[in-house]
C-alpha cells in the first residue's frame, strides 16, 4: 500500500499548501514528457495521442453542430443520440445490452468517468486494488476519494505480461471496495483473458468491491486477438463499471468524450459525482461521436490494421538497437528494456533521451507503486499510434544516438 509523505514543504522551503493526500502525484510524467519533447524539438512517442484526425464524416458532424446551434448545455447524462449509440455499438459487438435512458453516462473523457466512478462508489478510508503498471489517474483518483490503495503486478512471461489471480485474491481485504483493471492493457498491450477476468471477479466477490474496467482500446486489437469484458463474467453485470471513449477509437483525444456503462444503481451513483465535477460535457462533440460509432467502424478496422504495422515497425526497429522488446497485443503502446541505451534507469534515461537522442518516452515507474523495483526500473514505454514515417524517424534519432 502507499505512504504518504509528511513532509509539508518543498524543497525551497516554503510551506506547501496542497492537501496531504494529493502530495505524492505532483505533475504527471505526461506533461513533463511533452514538455521536453517540445522544448528540444524531439519526437514524442510517449504519451498516447495520434498525428492524424479521425473520419472526416465525425468532423463534418462536429462543425455542423456547432453551425445548427449546439452550442449551450447539453442533457446532464449525455445526449439522447450519443447515449443510444454507445449502447448500440456496443451491443452490436459485444452482444450487451445497456438501457441507454439509465444505464449510460457520457462523461468528459475516460478519466472523468474513472474519477466519478471512484467518487461516487468508494467510500473514504476504503480499500482499492489497481493492477500494476496502471495509469496514474487511478491512483490520483483514489487520491481525491482519501481511500487506500493495494498494487498487485503483472507478470512478464513467456505468453506476455499475465494477471497472478492468486496475488489479487491475497491483495483484497474485507473493505476493499473496487479492483481497477485496464484492458487492453496501458502500457504493456496485454489483453484480459476471460480466465483472468473470471478471476478478478473472484476475487471482487471475496470482499462484495465492484470492478471498474477501463475499456478505451477496446477496439484497438491486433493479430486477431478479441475483447474481453468483465460485464459479460457471470454475477458482473450489477458490480462492474465500463468506462471507454472516443479519444483512442477515433484519434479524436482533444474532444474529451467518454462514457461509462453499468447497472441503474452504479450509474446513478457515478452521475452524482460526475455533476459536480465538469456538470455536462461538450455539447457539439456528441452527435458527431454517435456519428462515428453508428457509421465509421470501416474507418476504426483500418485505423487498427494500420496501429498493428505500425507497432510491428516500432518492435521491430527497437529490437534490431538491442533492446528487449515486449510483445502488445492491443492498444497504443510496447515496453521495452531501455537499459542497453547507457543512459541509467528508465527514468535518467527517458529525462535525457529527448535532448540526447531527440526522441521521448516514458518511464515505467510512472505507472508503479515502487519506483526502485528491478522489474520495471529500465522499462520504458513507446507509442505507436504516430504515422509509419515519425516511428521510422524517430527510430532513425536512436540509432544515430548508439552510434555516436
Amino acid at each position: 500500500m502507499t505512504g504518504i509523505h509528511d513532509d509539508a514543504t518543498d524543497p525551497s522551503g516554503t510551506a506547501d499548501p496542497t492537501v496531504r493526500r494529493l502530495r505524492p502525484l505532483g505533475e504527471t510524467i505526461f506533461a513533463t514528457m511533452s514538455r521536453l519533447a517540445k522544448t528540444t524539438g524531439a519526437i514524442n512517442l510517449g504519451q498516447g495521442y495520434p498525428d492524424r484526425d479521425g473520419p472526416e464524416a465525425m468532423l463534418d458532424e462536429a462543425v455542423a453542430a456547432i453551425r445548427r446551434g449546439d452550442n449551450q448545455y447539453a442533457p446532464g447524462r449525455g445526449t439522447e443520440g450519443l447515449r443510444r449509440a454507445i449502447c448500440a455499438d456496443r451491443e452490436q459487438r459485444l452482444g450487451q445490452r445497456w438501457d441507454p435512458e439509465t444505464e449510460c453516462l457520457v462523461t468528459v473523457g475516460a478519466t472523468e468517468g474513472i474519477t466519478a466512478a471512484v467518487l461516487g462508489l468508494v467510500e473514504p478510508g476504503a480499500h482499492v486494488v489497481l493492477i500494476e503498471p496502471f495509469y496514474d489517474s487511478y491512483r490520483a483518483a483514489v487520491a481525491l476519494a482519501d481511500a487506500a490503495w493495494t498494487s498487485v503486478p503483472l507478470v512478464a512471461g513467456p505468453d506476455g505480461w499475465r494477471l497472478d489471480g492468486d496475488a489479487l485474491k491475497a491483495a483484497v481485504r474485507d473493505d476493499t471496495a473496487m479492483i481497477i483493471i485496464n484492458t487492453p492493457h496501458n502500457p504493456t498491450g496485454t489483453i484480459f483473458s476471460p480466465s483472468e477476468l473470471a478471476a478478478v471477479a473472484d476475487a471482487a466477490r471475496r470482499s462484495g468491491a465492484f470492478v471498474l474496467a477501463d475499456e478505451v482500446y477496446e477496439r484497438l486489437l491486433y493479430d486477431g486477438h478479441p475483447h474481453h469484458s468483465i460485464a459479460d463474467v457471470e454475477g458482473m453485470r450489477d458490480k462492474c463499471v465500463i468506462v471507454s471513449s472516443a479519444a483512442k477509437t477515433f484519434n479524436v483525444t482533444g474532444w474529451k468524450t467518454g462514457w461509462v456503462l453499468g447497472c441503474t444503481e452504479v450509474v446513478s451513483a457515478v452521475t452524482t459525482a460526475k455533476q459536480f465535477l465538469s456538470y455536462v460535457g461538450v455539447t457539439h462533440v456528441q452527435p458527431a461521436v454517435a456519428v462515428g460509432l453508428d457509421d465509421c467502424a470501416d474507418w476504426v478496422d483500418a485505423m487498427a490494421a494500420e496501429l498493428a504495422s505500425n507497432r510491428d515497425v516500432l518492435v521491430d526497429g527497437l529490437r534490431e538497437l538491442g533492446l528487449d522488446v515486449h510483445d502488445a497485443d492491443g492498444g497504443y503502446f510496447v515496453v521495452a528494456d531501455i537499459s542497453p541505451l547507457g543512459l541509467g534507469n528508465a527514468l535518467e534515461t527517458c529525462m535525457a533521451l529527448p535532448e540526447k537522442a531527440g526522441v521521448a518516452a516514458i518511464p515505467v515507474t510512472a505507472f508503479v507503486a515502487d519506483v526502485d523495483d528491478e522489474r520495471w526500473r529500465n522499462l520504458a514505454r513507446f507509442g505507436f499510434c504516430k504515422s509509419e514515417s515519425t516511428i521510422r524517424e524517430a527510430l532513425g534519432n536512436l540509432r544515430a544516438f548508439m552510434e555516436r
